[in-house]
C-alpha cells in the first residue's frame, strides 16, 4: 500500500460520510485519477482480504462502511450506545451545546481540554445533539436538537436555568478567545469536506473569492 491509499484510507476512516474524488484530490494535493486509481485499489484489498469493514463506490463518493454480515452485531451496539446512561464526560459536554450552541468541536475542546470525537458520535446517535454547516464561519458547529428540549420539558435553550449568566460567561467567552487557531485549522480542513457540493454552492464560492479579493476579509 503505497502514501496516498494510506492517506485515502485515513480520511475515509475519520470522515465516516461519503467524500467524493474531487474533495479528496483537493485535500491530498493530488489528480482525480491519481485517486481513483488508489481508492479503487483500497476497496479491492478490503474486498479480498474480507475485513470486518469495506469501501463502497456510489456515483464517485467513496465511504468507509461496516460489512453486512455484521449488521446484527452494529445493531445491538447502536441500541445499546441509545439506552444506556450518559457518562459524565457526555453530560459536560451536551451541558456545554446546550448553553453555549451553537458551537464547534475546537470549541468545545478548548474549553474540556479533551478530545470530544467519541462523544459527540454518542450524542449523536442518541439523537440529543445535531450538526449543521455554518456558511459565514465554513465548519460544522453543534446544537441540541429539539428531542432534548422535549425530554427536558422547554420550548428554547433559553428557559434552561440560568440560560443568559452562563450563555455569556465572561470566562468562557475568555477561554474561548485565547486561541483561534484550533478553530482556524478545523475550519481549513472541513472547508474541503463538509460544505455541499451543489450549483448554488460553487456560486457562493466564488462568490466568496470575488469578496476576498476586493476586501481582503478572509
Amino acid at each position: 500500500m503505497n502514501q496516498l491509499e494510506h492517506q485515502i484510507e485515513s480520511l475515509l476512516f475519520i470522515a465516516g460520510k461519503p467524500l467524493s474524488t474531487r474533495k479528496l484530490a483537493e485535500m491530498l494535493h493530488a489528480k482525480p485519477s491519481e485517486i481513483t486509481h488508489a481508492a479503487d485499489v483500497l476497496l479491492a484489498g478490503y474486498k479480498e482480504e474480507n475485513h470486518g469493514i469495506h469501501i463502497m463506490c456510489v456515483d464517485d463518493n467513496y465511504q468507509m462502511a461496516t460489512t453486512p454480515e455484521q449488521a446484527d452485531l452494529i445493531e445491538t451496539f447502536i441500541k445499546s450506545e441509545q439506552t444506556g446512561e450518559l457518562t459524565k464526560p457526555s453530560l459536560e459536554t451536551l451541558t456545554i451545546i446546550a448553553y453555549r450552541g451553537p458551537i464547534t468541536k475546537a470549541e468545545l475542546e478548548q474549553i474540556r481540554g479533551v478530545n470530544c470525537s467519541l462523544i459527540l458520535r454518542n450524542l449523536l446517535i442518541r439523537g440529543l445533539i445535531e450538526a449543521g454547516f455554518d456558511r459565514k464561519l465554513k465548519i460544522t458547529v453543534y446544537q441540541v436538537t429539539l428531542q432534548f428540549l422535549e425530554f427536558l420539558g422547554v420550548s428554547t435553550t433559553r428557559d434552561l436555568p440560568e440560560y443568559e449568566k452562563l450563555h455569556d460567561d465572561v470566562r468562557l467567552r475568555e477561554l474561548l478567545t485565547q486561541d483561534t487557531k484550533a478553530v482556524q485549522t478545523e475550519a481549513m480542513f472541513q472547508n474541503t469536506q463538509d460544505a455541499p457540493e451543489t450549483d448554488d454552492d460553487d456560486e457562493e464560492e466564488d462568490d466568496d473569492e470575488e469578496e476576498d479579493d476586493e476586501d481582503d476579509d478572509e
